[in-house]
């Protein structure tokens, strides 16, 4: 699991300026961020309106065969949004209607140099507004999906996060969380990228579940690569490592994008990965 550095409590400081600005320059072409941004649009799509196979599919101006038709004006919250990278790229290759995008995103970050870098990425038509995942600026019923990659681990509260996803959540929508996994793969990347908690699946399905959604997709991400980040981390780390969060030469970002296209391949036909650096769930809101 990279990070986004995206911190919900604590002093802003130079340290996470310079990540974000850091995360502003990789975001868009770091193999991790391509793959999950990946995961996120199958299950939008699913849910939304489009096949989830269509995956990796240019836009769509119509819904493949089979499939329903997406609507138009689908809300949809980025609960942690950083730079603002994941709304950039689901807006890119969204499905659309007649009428203009099928999916209208708004994001919320709690640092203001986030908050500044994804309005000017997004442009003024993305409601970006400066708040912590644990007090949402919005009205209950406001959404139809709810996505947070790799912010809940980073609350201590994670239990008021998840039922402030289910007060935004119209009845039937949708939230996506992804979080770093197990405890035991604590490393320098954790303590840069302001990690509280590392999860299990059943800790966050637990963490769903008690805000009372009914938990679908749960699975691990990233388990190919596993092995290769679990040596970096903990074999071959040096003082001067902070987070993985970096640009890396075009045959090792070859090489896991292979490894995480397989990925995406088994998640089309199976339910889960039972290992992996990240654990991926959709809760449902009843309705």
């Amino acid at each position: 699991m990279l990070c986004s550095n995206r911190p919900q409590a604590g002093s802003y400081n130079r340290m996470n300026a310079d990540e974000y600005l850091k995360l502003a320059e990789v975001e868009d072409g770091l193999w991790y961020f391509h793959s999950l941004h990946g995961h996120v649009r199958r299950e939008l799509r699913a849910a939304l309106g489009e096949n989830g196979d269509a995956a990796f599919s240019p836009r769509l101006e119509k819904s493949a065969a089979g499939a329903p038709r997406p609507q138009q004006g689908k809300g949809i919250l980025d609960a942690g949004c950083g730079t603002g990278g994941l709304i950039q790229r689901m807006r890119a290759t969204a499905p659309a209607v007649a009428d203009g995008p099928a999916w209208k995103w708004s994001g919320i970050d709690f640092m203001p140099l986030a908050c500044e870098l994804a309005r000017k990425r997004c442009g003024p038509e993305v409601d970006i507004r400066e708040a912590s995942i644990t007090a949402l600026p919005f009205a209950d019923a406001s959404f139809d999906a709810v996505v947070s990659a790799d912010v809940v681990c980073q609350v201590d509260n994670p239990g008021v996060a998840a039922a402030e996803f289910f007060r935004v959540l119209r009845p039937g929508g949708i939230a996506i969380v992804s979080v770093p996994a197990y405890m035991w793969m604590w490393s320098y990347h954790d303590d840069s990228c302001q990690t509280k908690h590392r999860y299990t699946r059943p800790e966050l399905a637990a963490l769903l579940g008690g805000a009372g959604f009914s938990v679908g997709r749960l699975t691990h991400l990233n388990a190919i690569p596993f092995p290769l980040i679990w040596a970096k981390r903990k074999l071959f780390r040096s003082a001067d490592d902070t987070s993985d969060m970096k640009a890396y030469p075009a045959p090792i970002e070859a090489a896991f994008r292979a490894m995480t296209a397989i990925e995406h391949a088994w998640l089309r036909v199976a339910p889960a990965w039972a290992w992996g650096t990240s654990v991926f769930a959709v809760g449902r809101k009843p309705g």
